[in-house]
């Protein structure tokens, strides 16, 4: 029987904010504790493909302030990924899933006090389960992966549950280095079976405080105004559920028209539209949780220098070579990044249809 996280609303961790660039926050969350220790168990028993140490990290010049690490081993050893032919592919029992995975690399199950389980429509009589699990290929300190109850073997499709809980997740952290992504099918997600990633990254990423501008406020939903061009959400702890489903309905329509999609989730200021000071600018008391509509890569060559994946549109580089990583600039990053992207028409057409819809709703 694994650990069990149980938590409620007034775990939430609001005091958290930025100085200088470097995390500075209330003392460390349980939530921290528990996942950082038992990362660290499970690297010390052995339990990962590679040991991960300190990665080499350098800070690209630039205005986008990418952080670029060197990570070989996860380009080498990281499990070969599934042919993923369809962003609505079935789940298929017969390939790898997190029902296959050695019993050890859970860590616990988060689990939220006095809630039921609602999941698809279906309430049931026990609360929902997210499995948090080590990622044995990790990309960074703490990397592990949330997984909705496992034994029900959703598809890599988000939902309202995994979508919320994920969120929660960032809430429920004192440190402002905590993230989260996710990869749709297409987006380069390696397994079909519905999972989030979570890290940690010491190091500020531009996403945190971008300038955006409203599209639907009310339901949390903006545009980013810079590079990559991709939408945000903004929710503090009261306004979580309703943020949470707007989110699917986003990333529903975008399943439903086949385009594939990544989101990163992270500590962030508020929107520019309700910043009023300069502490404003510093506050990380809410979350933001950027969706990056993209084309997709089904079989695609892979990129060498690193794959337009769970991070990288958020400004977090791992490159898989040294040379790559020695000499790449961030023009090279844009011209990389911007293969990916949609079109700028395709990209304001759907603005407008999911402005729309968000407004409809």
């Amino acid at each position: 029987m694994p650990l069990q996280f149980v938590y409620n609303n007034q775990d939430f961790v609001a005091d958290v904010h930025r100085s200088s660039g470097n995390r500075l926050s209330s003392p460390q969350a349980k939530f921290d504790t528990t996942i950082q220790a038992g990362w660290s168990d499970r690297m010390n028993k052995g339990l990962f493909r590679y040991h991960l140490g300190d990665l080499q990290t350098r800070i690209l010049p630039g205005p986008h302030d990418y952080v670029a690490q060197l990570n070989i081993q996860r380009g080498l050893q990281r499990r070969k990924p599934q042919e993923i032919l369809s962003i609505k592919q079935e789940f298929n029992a017969k390939q790898f899933n997190f029902n296959k995975i050695n019993p050890e690399e859970v860590i616990f199950e988060m689990i939220k006090d006095g809630e039921e389980g609602n999941e698809n429509g279906q309430l049931h009589a026990h609360p929902c389960r997210m499995a948090v699990l080590v990622n044995v290929s990790p990309l960074e300190f703490g990397h592990c992966l949330f997984v909705p109850d496992p034994s029900r073997c959703f598809p890599q499709v988000l939902t309202s549950f995994a979508i919320q809980a994920v969120i929660e997740s960032v809430l429920l952290s004192s440190d402002p280095s905590f993230r989260v992504g996710f990869n749709s099918l297409g987006a380069f997600a390696s397994v079909n079976h519905l999972h989030l990633h979570g890290y940690y990254l010491n190091h500020e990423l531009k996403i945190e405080s971008v300038s955006v501008k409203p599209l639907v406020p009310e339901k949390g939903f903006y545009r980013l105004l810079d590079f990559p061009s991709g939408f945000c959400f903004y929710t503090e702890s009261e306004c979580v559920e309703k943020v949470a489903r707007a989110i699917c309905r986003v990333t529903d329509f975008l399943v439903d028209r086949n385009i594939a999609h990544n989101m990163f989730l992270t500590r962030g200021c508020p929107p520019c539209d309700r910043i009023q000071n300069e502490k404003d600018h510093f506050s990380r008391k809410g979350v933001r949780i950027a969706v990056w509509p993209r084309t997709s890569c089904f079989g695609a060559k892979e990129e060498s220098a690193f794959n337009v994946a769970l991070c990288e549109l958020a400004g977090h580089l791992p490159f898989k070579n040294k040379k790559d990583y020695e000499v790449s600039t961030e023009k090279d990053v844009i011209d990389i990044i911007q293969r990916y992207l949609l079109a700028d028409a395709e990209f304001h057409t759907l603005e407008q249809q999911l402005t729309c819809l968000l407004m409809d709703s």
